[in-house]
């Protein structure tokens, strides 16, 4: 991929360009580390670090310009500059357009939400693949093309990874691309030169209020997903979440929801413990509940909203089916990783906020010792110490890890429970487990917390709790 630098330019009215505009563009990067010769370097920035302190860097690596706020007195000599009042919105401008606006030649799904993104994305891409469609995947875990693995450092990648990850799904042929849409990626504009065709809000609970402040900013940047779509696009809502009460009135989009409790006009919805699906004035029937593979009532949720997706897409009934009855799970969520002298060991390291260990706790159906803590991202952990006191013949023990530990068990007590022991470590707080649980109990990680106080991320942290409980 190329172009002159000079196309760039015209789309940037207030540049002021230093040094030569003839040039050739082959590649936009925010990292230093990846530039090429022809790379335009785009100066971020941000919170840990100065883009602008990598210039030398990116020069000598054969960057052919830089996109800045301020050229530097010691500038290198060969880069030409592009000075613009701001880095980040220039890069939203001029990132699509260098890849030719991938976007728009796919069919693009976003999947939002405080939990059940992860989850949802991989269904829905298993269903388009199952159905013979060649599918592209931006999610936490992973970036796929077909089934070729990319990595991605966030949950939504950055504007320029981002639209080169599309551009590559283009050029392979992909029809569809589902993505998972953080809130931080949405505040961030991300997702710039997106418009999506299907967008779904699996649930608003409380999360990220370090980063957001408030819940109404909080929900107000997960609705930004919606705000390019027209009457011809799809919106799919849970009907079951309170939390996205009155939410659907937003969107200009045709809008379906899903439910487990009740019946919905148009979309998904349990009866009689048959999943139907409702679309254009017709009923199918996709299966029962109970063969839905993965387990828990959260996960049927994300099952009914992959369901509506699917119907969208026009996907046949019997695919559908065949996906939610074969459909395994995704790596770190209530992942099954042993069973050691009739203890069975659950990594569930994707719980990092209150609600989704709530979701959990709720497909345990035996006596659980129960690993929580981690980063302080501001929140409650009174509904979770609630739900455990009200389950305490289920969560039989709590041991309590990283900087949240205090609060957890300040909170546990104020609801009665005191059943908690504390570990310095990963490995000592399942080395507690192990001598706690006994013969036909579950050991359970999930946190409730992010990772970022002991992990470099709750992959990380998964990672390692298997590889501990594979040692014992």
């Amino acid at each position: 991929m190329e172009k002159k630098l000079q196309a760039l330019l015209d789309l940037l009215p207030e540049k002021v360009v230093s040094g030569n505009p003839d040039k050739v563009i082959t590649d936009i990067t925010i990292d230093s580390r990846t530039v090429q010769p022809g790379s335009l370097f785009v100066a971020l920035k941000g919170v840990h670090t100065d883009g602008q302190r990598f210039l030398g860097k990116a020069a000598r690596a054969g960057a052919a310009a830089a996109l800045v706020e301020d050229v530097p007195a010691d500038a290198p000599a060969d880069l030409t500059f592009i000075r613009v009042p701001d880095v980040r919105k220039a890069m939203e401008t001029v990132t699509p357009f260098f890849y030719d606006y991938p976007g728009k030649t796919m069919r693009m799904i976003g999947v939002t939400g405080t939990n059940g993104k992860t989850t949802s994305t991989n269904i829905i891409r298993r269903v388009l693949m199952q159905a013979g469609y060649k599918c592209g995947l931006i999610g936490t875990i992973n970036v796929l093309i077909g089934d070729e693995a990319l990595t991605s450092h966030n949950t939504t990648p950055d504007v320029a990874d981002l639209q080169k990850f599309l551009y590559r799904m283009k050029e392979a042929g992909c029809q569809y691309v589902v993505m998972e849409v953080s809130s931080h990626a949405l505040a961030l504009n991300r997702v710039a030169g997106i418009e999506y065709d299907t967008a779904m809000l699996t649930n608003i609970t409380e999360d990220h209020l370090n980063r957001h402040g408030t819940m109404e900013v909080y929900t107000e940047m997960k609705m930004r997903m919606f705000a390019r779509q027209t009457p011809e696009d799809f919106a799919v809502f849970n009907a079951d979440d309170p939390g996205l009460r009155g939410l659907s009135r937003q969107v200009r989009s045709r809008v379906l929801k899903f439910s487990r409790k009740k019946e919905v006009r148009e979309g998904a919805f349990v009866r009689d413990g048959e999943i139907v699906l409702r679309l254009n004035g017709e009923e199918r029937t996709v299966c029962r509940t109970e063969e839905v593979r993965i387990p828990g009532p959260h996960n049927l949720e994300n099952a009914l909203g992959a369901v509506c997706c699917a119907g969208i897409m026009e996907v046949p009934v019997p695919v559908i089916r065949h996906t939610l009855k074969t459909f395994r799970g995704v790596e770190h969520r209530i992942e099954s990783v042993r069973v050691l002298d009739g203890v069975e060991y659950f990594n569930d390291s994707k719980g990092t906020n209150v609600d989704s260990t709530l979701k959990a706790i709720e497909t345990m159906t035996r006596p659980t010792v129960l690993i929580l803590g981690g980063y302080d991202k501001h929140v409650s952990f009174d509904p979770l110490s609630r739900e455990i006191m009200e389950r305490k013949d289920i969560i039989r023990e709590t041991v309590l890890i990283g900087e949240t530990a205090g609060q957890i068990e300040e909170s546990l007590l104020r609801a009665g429970y005191d059943h908690i022991q504390h570990a310095e470590t990963l490995r000592e707080a399942v080395v507690l487990c192990r001598q706690t649980a006994e013969e036909g109990w579950n050991v359970l990680l999930s946190p409730a917390c992010a990772s970022f106080d002991m992990f470099k991320d709750y992959e990380e942290r998964g990672r390692i709790f298997k590889k501990i409980v594979a040692e014992l």
